[in-house]
């Protein structure tokens, strides 16, 4: 049989110049090969050369006019990866890094998230390389009118269902989802993440946050931990971020770091409800930065630098793929951590793996797929998509039936 690396060779030769699709890939076969091996029966029919390839890439350019008039041009893609058990689900990202190798890692994992749920849902992802900061609510709106102009024909309750990611969130999902209603003169628009003035579901922006919290807590007491007066980093300062503190506080956590690509914010005191309301303002009203919080709260702010440097019990990156590197770990590891949890799209970097084995007695680490399925499951459970999916049967069963395979303990979960 072909070993894995022969796999990863070939796949690295169809796909030059994508390290994170090809990181991700690799991430998720070294640890299948063994059952591969065991179980011959799945490399028939090519069925693993098929799962690494998306259905089908669509690429256009966004064209859009700035508060000054002139016209800018940005790229978009949509990668609907793989609809194997139900339609295309994953979000939407804008920001100046997105290319098309970060759309199908992100894709590649959305399949096995959205499988994990054991909702009908595939994977997919999609984005632009426009760069929310620093533009006016006109210009966002402006942009996201243009881009549905020929992205809404590739989607459908059936088809592809989007969502929001870094740099997209309840108003751009708004502005988009607003756009697509009036192109396709249809009132029945298929994004999830939308408010809940018109059609979202209740807990979702909490979803992945909560989520995070509460499968790390529970790997915690399996060791006779707890976060109850732990030293908690966390990276990021968006939606995941802020709902993994807001949780991690009501486990009598200390959170004391925040982050944003500009630097990282440090608190030794710890996050109270009232400070990160007042964060929540700045970042989700505001729109403004983690800087702005540290001057107007008199904080540390180390510019340009993580979390990681800052001695924790518990490490939760939460911003973006491979913001923990092999330094990073190390420092971690020097400085007595014992967890660290993925709230991130595939936030280790595969360098940082390297420090894992020998430190497992210190150290539980927790991947993204398991910790982030709740975000994947409010959306697909939640009534944008029931309405078009569970409730009318179209994916080939009834809700029912479907989870009619549950153990006690994963019903209990997802209640």
């Amino acid at each position: 049989m072909e070993s894995v690396e022969s796999f990863l060779s070939s796949l690295q030769q169809h796909n030059p110049h994508q390290p994170e699709f090809l990181q991700a890939v690799r991430e998720v076969f070294t640890s299948l090969w063994p059952f591969i091996e065991r179980n011959p029966r799945y490399r028939e029919y090519a069925l693993l050369e098929r799962l690494v390839e998306p259905e089908r890439t669509i690429q256009f350019r966004v064209s859009w006019v700035d508060d000054r008039g002139q016209v800018q041009v940005n790229r978009a893609w949509r990668v609907q990866f793989n609809s194997a058990i139900g339609p295309y689900k994953g979000g939407m990202r804008f920001h100046p890094s997105v290319n098309l190798s970060i759309l199908k890692f992100l894709g590649f994992e959305q399949t096995f998230k959205n499988a994990l749920t054991t909702l009908p849902m595939g994977g997919g992802k999609g984005g632009s390389d426009f760069d929310p900061k620093g533009k006016s609510q006109a210009e966002i709106m402006r942009f996201c009118q243009s881009l549905m102009t020929e992205l809404y024909r590739h989607l459908g309750p059936d088809t592809d269902v989007p969502a929001g990611d870094i740099g997209v969130g309840g108003r751009e999902v708004g502005f988009m989802s607003g756009m697509m209603k009036k192109l396709s003169n249809n009132t029945a628009c298929v994004f999830t993440g939308k408010g809940l003035s018109f059609g979202g579901s209740l807990i979702r922006p909490e979803a992945t946050g909560y989520g995070l919290v509460y499968f790390t807590d529970a790997m915690l007491q399996r060791h006779g931990l707890g976060f109850e007066g732990m030293r908690v980093a966390v990276s990021g300062s968006g939606n995941v971020a802020q709902y993994t503190i807001e949780k991690a506080l009501e486990l009598d956590a200390r959170v004391i770091t925040v982050s944003d690509s500009g630097g990282t914010l440090v608190d030794e005191a710890g996050f109270t409800t009232e400070k990160l309301a007042h964060l929540a303002e700045i970042k989700n009203q505001r729109y403004g930065r983690v800087e702005d919080y540290a001057r107007e709260r008199g904080l540390t702010y180390l510019a340009g630098q993580q979390p990681w440097s800052v001695p924790v019990d518990i490490a939760l990156p939460c911003a973006t793929q491979n913001e923990l590197d092999l330094e990073a770990a190390q420092t971690l590891i020097r400085n007595g951590v014992k967890a660290v949890a993925e709230g991130a799209n595939m936030p280790h970097h595969h360098s940082g793996d390297r420090c894992v084995p020998g430190c497992r007695r210190a150290v539980r680490a927790g991947q993204g797929c398991q910790r982030r399925w709740g975000g994947n499951l409010r959306a697909g459970d939640g009534a944008e998509c029931r309405a078009h999916r569970l409730a009318s049967g179209k994916s080939g069963c009834t809700f029912t039936t479907y989870h009619g395979g549950y153990s006690s303990s994963l019903r209990g979960i997802r209640r």
